[in-house]
């Protein structure tokens, strides 16, 4: 009869093997890694559901209307605790 040994967590290996401990995507700072947004286009005005990556903290990136596919780009602005802050969608022309 086998038995099933139990799964060791992350750290348990880590210390196990000398390693350094590593950023866990889901550790992000008792917050969700992801914000579900709702997003208004500058160029159609409808608005769509998106996700924000809340992980780099504040930046900027481009992603294309759900409705109209015209570019967005899109300000996220990150919490000091890393909740959303903030949210603008801007034309890029």
């Amino acid at each position: 009869m086998h038995r099933r040994l139990a799964e060791p967590d992350a750290a348990t290996i880590d210390e196990l093997y000398g390693l350094e401990p590593v950023y866990e995507p889901a550790e992000c700072r008792g917050h969700e890694a992801l914000a579900a947004v709702s997003i208004r286009c500058p160029y159609c005005w409808e608005s769509y559901d998106s996700s924000v990556d809340l992980t780099g903290g504040p930046g900027s990136y481009v992603e294309d209307c759900q409705v109209c596919c015209q570019p967005i780009e899109v300000t996220v602005d990150v919490g000091d605790s890393g909740e959303l802050a903030g949210l603008r969608a801007d034309r890029m022309d």
